[in-house]
């Protein structure tokens, strides 16, 4: 299979196999109005097997929704056909409307207008908890 290569753009590397279509839902990238390729199940020495998204243009990305899915997802910006900078994610210790808590007593169901936070628990395995009613989250 040939995928050409961006000009100017955005490479998600590194994804774990399979997650590729919950950044894709992640990033709204359905509303770009630019070439994305969503490419899975590429043969990778260091994870057997990763996905990749490609996204033909520069956009502002959810660092904080992509270190939640997935930490290990590297950016790579590209400008001008070559690699100007690579960025390495790690788990954010606070999301903000990224998750929606479960909680039908919590105060985020009852008050639409509230913002959805969660607070870093544990790093291994990474656990979330609502800000409000301290609700569990992970994403194993």
């Amino acid at each position: 299979m040939n995928v050409d290569s961006i000009t100017n753009g955005i490479v998600l590397d590194h994804i774990k196999a399979g997650r590729a279509m919950q950044v894709y839902a992640a990033l709204h990238l359905e509303d770009l109005g630019c070439t994305v390729a969503i490419i899975k199940n590429v043969k990778s020495r260091k994870m057997g097997k990763k996905d990749l998204i490609k996204i033909d243009e520069m956009i502002d990305l959810d660092v904080d929704a992509l270190g939640f899915i997935d930490p290990d997802i590297t950016i790579n910006i590209i400008q001008n056909g070559a690699l100007v900078e690579k960025r390495m994610l790690k788990l954010p210790k606070r999301l903000t409307n990224v998750l929606r808590c479960r909680n039908p007593r919590c105060i985020t169901t009852v008050e639409q207008e509230v913002d959805q936070v969660f607070t870093l628990a544990c790093e291994q395995p990474p656990l979330y908890r609502c800000a409000y009613c301290e609700t569990a989250y992970n994403n194993a």
